[in-house]
């Protein structure tokens, strides 16, 4: 476990990869870490190996397709990068300087993004960040007023309405009947358009999506030629899956991806790039977090499960509460106790996406198994005053633990960091970020 405690690894501004002997089990680090008493806020493992991992999987599954991590600007420019990551769905130093060095570009949403990627906007400009989406004319009057020389990439509406997240309520233009009058304004504009982008949904449920889309698109290249408009880059967004047991391998969205590229996109002139965020970052983060009470709810009799619907600025949650509903047990009439934990890591702090419509379950676990444990029904709740401040999404079923354990949240590295505030005082965690020296051999920063 050399590493963990030492100074073996690359600085940069925020964070020490620490490298160790071995293969990375995450663990082995939490339990290394956590041993220490002074150890006792929440924190993250970013293992950087499984960032480099997504990367050379992506290129060896879908070589023609690079990929962007963002939504509006892309940096740097599209005519030399390999691939672009999307900021908003993790903007921590580490991911970003990772990603940069292994070449992929960014997709900016906002100065404040710009700005985590390069140091000044003057230099943004040097490099060359003018292009730029839109889907509607109010847009591209504004666009010749502020920036008439930016290369601009009609974004169009093609969702996965099973998708966790539909986009196209809020962004996108109908690629039948809005999108090639809004390339004739642009082009009687004197104004630039190169291409065409889609974003099927966050979470993309239903793969073929993606080759409705790019033929969609392949239409809509072929309208614009006949107006005069050579388009040259397709955007296919983002929609790619992050979790581990749903890879993009052949056989499965990558299949799909390239059939449909060599189908309408044969020509190797045309730039294909994408937008994954969650694909790259998901798997690599693990969140733990301490456990600082606990009660027990004593019943009589059976558990009601209760959905209560509650409306917030941007969607409906479904929030599910226990009550007792009263009734004997009608097998052991014995009284039983439903165990509620509170550990000292918020949703607000962490783990945000738990509150969206169909949001987030982690797979939540102990860091110390014990196999002989009895399961028991219970629910994880943060620690700020805020009532739904709860983590668990229904009753869990983990083993009996104790204040002082650590808990630990699986597959946490995407919308977690970049969406979270220090609700009620409580500060977000710490990433500590390892490698092993296998990846660090063949990493950016070796």
């Amino acid at each position: 476990m050399n590493g963990i405690n030492g100074t073996n690894g690359y600085k940069n501004s925020d964070n020490l990869i620490q490298v160790l002997d071995g293969e990375v089990q995450v663990d082995s680090v939490l339990k290394e870490i956590t041993k220490d008493s002074y150890q006792e806020d929440p924190f993250y493992i970013c293992d950087v190996r499984e960032l480099i991992r997504r990367h050379e999987d992506w290129k060896n599954v879908m070589p023609r397709v690079g990929t962007h991590y963002g939504n509006v600007i892309y940096l740097f420019p599209y005519t030399s990068i390999i691939s672009h990551f999307t900021v908003k769905c993790n903007d921590s130093r580490i991911v970003l300087e990772t990603l940069a060095a292994l070449g992929t570009g960014f997709d900016c949403a906002s100065e404040g993004e710009i700005r985590k990627v390069v140091s000044h906007l003057k230099y943004a400009a040097e490099v060359g960040v003018d292009v730029m989406t839109f889907d509607n004319e109010y847009e591209l009057y504004k666009v010749k007023r502020v920036f008439p020389n930016a290369k601009l990439v009609i974004r169009i509406k093609y969702d996965d309405l099973s998708a966790r997240y539909v986009l196209g309520h809020k962004f996108g233009c109908d690629p039948h009947t809005e999108a090639a009058p809004l390339i004739r304004v642009a082009a009687s504009l004197g104004l630039r358009v190169i291409g065409v982008c889609f974003h099927v949904g966050s979470d993309s449920k239903d793969i073929s999506i993606f080759e409705n889309a790019i033929a969609a698109s392949r239409r809509l290249f072929d309208e614009a030629a006949s107006l005069g408009v050579k388009l040259e880059l397709l955007d296919i967004g983002g929609g790619f899956p992050g979790e581990k047991n749903k890879p993009i391998k052949k056989g499965n969205i990558g299949e799909i991806i390239n059939s449909a590229l060599e189908r309408y996109f044969p020509d190797r002139s045309i730039k294909i790039t994408s937008e994954p965020g969650r694909y790259y970052v998901n798997t690599a983060f693990t969140l733990a977090s301490r456990i600082h009470s606990m009660r027990d709810l004593l019943q009589t009799g059976t558990l009601r499960i209760v959905l209560v619907e509650f409306y917030n600025a941007f969607s409906v949650t479904y929030v599910i509460w226990l009550e007792n509903d009263g009734s004997e047990d009608p097998v052991t009439q014995r009284k039983e106790t439903h165990r509620m934990y509170y550990v000292d890591v918020s949703v607000y702090g962490a783990l945000i996406p738990v509150f969206y419509v169909f949001g987030e379950s982690y797979t939540i676990r102990p860091l110390h198994r014990n196999p002989k444990a009895e399961l028991r029904p219970c629910t994880i709740w943060g620690p700020t005053c805020d009532t739904f401040d709860k983590i668990s999404r229904g009753v869990d079923m983990l083993p009996e633990m104790q204040i002082g354990d650590w808990v630990v949240f699986e597959e946490t590295g995407a919308y977690t960091l970049s969406i979270a505030c220090e609700f009620n005082g409580f500060a977000t965690p710490k990433v500590h970020s390892v490698i092993d020296e296998e990846g660090w051999g063949i990493s950016p920063w070796e």
